[in-house]
Parts: structure tokens; sequence; C-alpha cells
């Protein structure tokens, strides 16, 4: 665990994501969807933690906003 509770909670969310992903039966497109776009989202938010600047560092948070929306739409799919 990191002092950096959206990582710790990113990261959480990734393993539940590709184990989720893992106990469905018959992969599809739309698994391997869920997989990268639920696993973007930590790396995303860690990436943004290394920033060269403020501009950067809100680039990068909100392609992580960006992927949970994917994420949701996929797994309400």
């Amino acid at each position: 665990m990191t002092d950096n509770i959206l990582i710790d909670l990113s990261m959480d969310f990734s393993v539940e994501i590709v184990n989720l992903c893992d106990s469905i039966k018959g992969k599809s497109v739309l698994t391997n969807q869920v997989i990268r776009s639920g696993t973007s989202i930590g790396a995303n938010i860690h990436e943004a933690n290394y920033a060269h600047s403020r501009a950067d560092f809100i680039s990068k948070m909100q392609i992580a906003l960006k992927e949970c929306y994917e994420t949701e739409y996929c797994l309400i799919l």
C-alpha cells in the first residue's frame, strides 16, 4: 500500500477487473476491452504522480477519468 489512496484503489480495481474477466468463459472482444480500459485507469493515475507540470498532471487524471467511463460502459453492456 502506498500513501496515495487513488493508486491503492485503482490497483485494487485493476485486480478485480482482471479476476472478473478471467472468470468469464469464452473470452470476447468485450472482455479484452474491459481489461485494457480497467487497468489503464491505474496506469494513468500512477503516471500522473510523475507529471512534469500541473497541466500534465491534470491531463493524465482526465485520461484516467475517461478510462473509467469507458470501463463503465463496457461493464453495462
